[in-house]
């Protein structure tokens, strides 16, 4: 049976993997992401779990994989600002951010990438099509995560705020990001996507599965129930305080219709 063939390496769009302790199953995802997009970035959030120097010896044997390991876990949103900074330094304009731990649909990878070619000013976003895997009280609590979002920015339309397999344009997410403290941990992906749709930034809404694992099928979460939901609860209540304050600007652009209040095509 021949061997499918390396996908092309991209000038513009990379694959941006943030990574803690997730043990095998990093190597699986990274595999997975490999075989649909060059080139794939790894950053180890000051994992302990052995694999940063598996990751190293992948990463030496492919000029298309690159690794960033930072010494000390400093939270997802960090991890991705480390990796973002990285790829605008060598060029990129786009990354898409895909979690380590299986979750995400890694044969997409290329649909997601070539919509966001075809519409570089646009972010666009992961809305997940769960199954039965799908712990219910996380279902229910994102669904008040997103009508939260839908509030703050004034119903731009943004199909989910917290999955995190998204293509976002590099140069306004690290603007954003270095205008505030926050986005750092758990809190990333919501704001993220409330910040750069205040930017003018419209989303693009795609459907994709997410699984949940299993412990036993190689399942890692660092989802703490009581930690994440205080963090969503200050986060939301800083993002509604400032929504107040660009409200006005908010109404002037829904009602011109300009970005982020664009009917954008899925």
């Amino acid at each position: 049976m021949n061997a499918r063939p390396a996908p092309p390496r991209s000038r513009t769009h990379a694959l941006l993997i943030p990574s803690y302790n997730t043990g095998p199953k990093v190597y699986e995802t990274v595999a997975a992401a490999r075989a649909q997009w060059a080139p794939v970035w790894v950053v180890v959030d000051g994992s302990t779990d052995g694999t940063p120097e598996g990751l190293r010896r992948l990463a030496e044997a492919d000029p298309d994989l690159h690794l960033i390991v930072l010494p000390h876990n400093r939270g997802k949103g960090s991890a991705v600002l480390a990796g973002l900074q990285a790829l605008r330094d060598a060029g990129y304009t786009h990354a898409l951010t895909m979690d380590s731990d299986g979750q995400h649909p890694a044969d997409l990878i290329g649909l997601f990438m070539r919509r966001s070619q075809a519409q570089p000013d646009a972010m666009i976003l992961g809305k997940p099509v769960f199954d039965a895997s799908a712990p219910l009280l996380r279902v229910r609590g994102r669904r008040i995560s997103n009508a939260w979002t839908d509030l703050e920015t004034l119903g731009a339309g943004i199909g989910d705020s917290l999955y995190g397999f998204r293509v976002y344009p590099i140069h306004p997410l690290i603007a954003v990001m270095r205008r505030q403290p926050w986005m750092r941990r758990f809190d990333f992906d919501t704001e993220a996507v409330v910040r750069l749709a205040w930017r003018g930034v419209a989303p693009l809404n795609l459907p994709a599965p997410v699984k949940y694992l299993r412990p036993e099928d190689g399942g890692v979460s660092h989802f703490n129930y009581l930690r994440d939901n205080v963090l969503l609860t200050w986060m939301h209540t800083r993002l509604v305080l400032e929504f107040l304050l660009r409200l006005p600007l908010l109404l002037v652009r829904r009602l011109l219709r300009r970005p982020p209040f664009q009917m954008l095509d899925s």
